[in-house]
């Protein structure tokens, strides 16, 4: 079954989010009361390049397994410590298709949009996080394991235990990008 685990948010662009009971999630903005809310970019690197740009990075999810695999290298890494918005257990986040819709909740709906960027923020959290959170696979190609990023189609509340449901693109699969 797959799970929510925790919801975070933000009011200051921090790069940790303080962990919450609920958060609602507002159609075409992101999560209410977060800094990275709104129909343009929020992230600031982004916003001195375009601040015209959609905002494809509205939700933040974080699978709670990649806490587990941390821990063996010996990180500690607690949910929204690594600015998700929602953490998640028991679904391949990184395995999904851009596009994929996940029903988060009674009601919450976002579209999976790509994978989120690691930056050098993560290192200033815990020396050495971000090459724990890259790798590569076979072919050499570059994995990123610091979640996905999403933007909100339908409003609702997200609460630690929500179930997640998940409705995969009718079209071809794209596997997903950073964004």
């Amino acid at each position: 079954m797959s799970i929510v685990t925790a919801v975070s948010l933000s009011k200051g662009h921090h790069f940790s989010k303080p962990n919450a009971m609920e958060i609602r999630l507002l159609a075409g903005l992101g999560v209410a009361g977060d800094a990275h809310l709104g129909v343009t970019v929020k992230h600031r690197s982004r916003v001195a390049k375009d601040p015209t740009q959609p905002n494809l990075r509205q939700v933040h999810l974080l699978h709670e397994e990649l806490f587990d695999e941390l821990r063996g290298k010996g990180f500690r890494v607690a949910p929204g410590e690594m600015g998700e918005n929602v953490t998640t257990r028991g679904i391949d986040l990184l395995g999904l298709p851009t596009g994929t819709r996940l029903h988060l909740g009674n009601s919450a709906v976002v579209e999976v949009t790509g994978l989120r960027n690691p930056c050098v923020q993560i290192d200033r959290f815990q020396q050495g996080l971000m090459a724990a959170t890259l790798d590569h696979d076979a072919a050499g190609n570059l994995i990123r394991k610091a979640g996905i990023m999403s933007i909100v189609l339908a409003d609702g509340d997200v609460r630690a235990g929500d179930a997640i449901t998940v409705e995969l693109p009718a079209t071809a699969h794209r596997p997903l990008q950073a964004v």
